[in-house]
């Protein structure tokens, strides 16, 4: 996090600094405007060019970008929405913003929780062998069924408290072979986390995981800066896994009602198909069912009756 960021102006210069991140990835002709000629300064639009676009004054609009101006209107907002270009997700967060922007006083978030509640946990187990986890605001993975845990190769390895989906992408040796998509999976991971820092930018857990992987990771560093925003709770993921080979998984996520911004995510094929064998085969090698596994501080307190 920048300096900017921990000033007293924090609210207002995230929706410029979303603006401006946004204006620099449309180019004139996408828009619908002349390139002209000669070289231009600044990559993508003018800012009085995405003025006359979204129907505003300049000034006004430069405002809004240095943060001195807190208030758009909804219909300002949808105008200069649909002058970028933005996707659904993006103008859901632009909204976001700017009703983060006029608040007068920010309101002090919760902590968040780590701890995952006893059912949850039950219901992980009962899961098998369909991989699953739950997992933080951030991504810290807080509990998981053994093949759930295992699915991320080399992830146990890591001490329970460095076990982080961001963290493991971008540092962990073993990511990119794992994941067929692996650029995907980091960009979508970095538009999660830049969400988050729309709309609480001054969180501990998420300023000490985004400045840990803004000093290691040039990757994370690029994107960062795009300010990307799109988010996924389902799809497919095709893994390349060293213990029982390649295997391509449906997935959801799930938000986990009373404890904010835990959400569980699972992993499903077809049975009868080779990658539901795989997926029972990894859970085989993660242990006997019913095994604890270490996920937190604390194993998970879960043995089956026999």
């Amino acid at each position: 996090m920048d300096r900017e960021q921990h000033s007293g102006g924090t609210r207002g210069t995230e929706l410029g600094r979303y603006l401006r991140a946004r204006r620099t990835q449309v180019t004139p002709e996408e828009a619908g405007l002349t390139a002209g000629v000669g070289l231009r300064r600044t990559p993508g639009l003018r800012r009085e060019e995405l003025a006359t676009l979204a129907g505003i004054s300049i000034d006004y609009y430069a405002r809004l970008e240095r943060g001195k101006e807190t208030r758009p209107s909804p219909s300002v907002i949808d105008s200069l929405a649909r002058a970028l270009r933005l996707e659904e997700d993006e103008h859901d967060h632009l909204r976001s913003l700017a009703a983060l922007a006029a608040r007068t006083a920010p309101e002090p978030p919760a902590p968040p929780s780590r701890t995952v509640r006893p059912g949850v946990k039950l219901l992980l187990e009962s899961m098998r062998p369909h991989p699953a986890h739950v997992v933080s605001r951030t991504g810290d993975v807080l509990a998981a069924n053994p093949g759930g845990l295992r699915l991320l190769a080399g992830l146990e390895d890591w001490p329970a408290k460095q076990r982080n989906i961001g963290r493991y992408l971008f540092l962990h040796p073993a990511a990119r072979e794992l994941f067929d998509d692996w650029l995907g999976q980091i960009r979508g991971c970095v538009a999660r986390l830049r969400a988050l820092a729309g709309t609480d930018p001054d969180a501990p857990d998420l300023t000490q995981l985004v400045g840990e992987l803004l000093l290691k990771s040039p990757e994370f560093a690029r994107m960062w800066e795009r300010y990307d925003v799109r988010g996924h709770s389902y799809g497919r993921k095709t893994f390349h896994h060293p213990e029982v080979g390649d295997l391509a998984l449906g997935y959801q996520s799930l938000e986990l009602e009373g404890t904010p911004g835990h959400r569980m995510v699972a992993y499903y094929a077809e049975p009868g198909t080779p990658d539901h064998d795989a997926m029972i085969l990894l859970d085989l090698a993660a242990g006997a069912p019913g095994a604890p596994q270490r996920t937190d501080d604390t194993a998970m307190d879960i043995t089956k009756k026999k």
